[in-house]
């Protein structure tokens, strides 16, 4: 019987560890689509991303009414890559909520975006990824874009 509680411990334990690790490995992915992302560097936000990957934003407009935009990647890429050494972009990432099954997992990241070192607006960033082999790949992004009820 002692054997017994003592091999389910051992499976218990060690699932418990990859599941912590594949966790690291999806929060080292953000990190390094956002290390380029401040560094205007394209390559390396390209290295944690699919090639087709879906980007869009969800708001709410003056009018009240809810918004959701498709963007356009390329735009995306000529935006961080040829904006100007004057130019700050400082996306803050708050927190990380990650969930992750299989070969799947998702990032939610509450943010606030930073311009020039003034706070332009804040949201939430819902990344959902993908195990190409042994790396975690964005697959999709969608955030949300407020300048009122950060925080709550």
């Amino acid at each position: 019987m002692v054997r017994i509680i003592l091999f389910l411990v051992i499976i218990v334990t060690s699932s418990i560890e990859a599941q912590i690790d594949e966790k690291a490995e999806v929060k080292a992915a953000v990190d390094t689509f956002f290390e380029g992302f401040h560094k205007g560097d394209t390559l390396i936000m390209k290295s944690v991303m699919m090639d087709n990957i879906l980007l869009q934003t969800a708001y709410r407009n003056k009018e009240g009414k809810d918004i959701l935009v498709t963007d356009d990647l390329k735009k995306l890429f000529d935006a961080i890559a040829t904006r100007t050494k004057d130019q700050k972009w400082d996306e803050r990432l708050l927190d990380y909520n990650i969930q992750v099954d299989g070969n799947m997992a998702n990032a939610w990241t509450p943010y606030e975006f930073w311009f020039n070192d003034m706070f332009s607006h804040c949201g939430v960033n819902s990344f959902q990824l993908f195990k190409d082999g042994d790396q975690w790949k964005i697959i999709y992004l969608i955030d949300t874009r407020r300048k009122s009820t950060c925080g709550k």
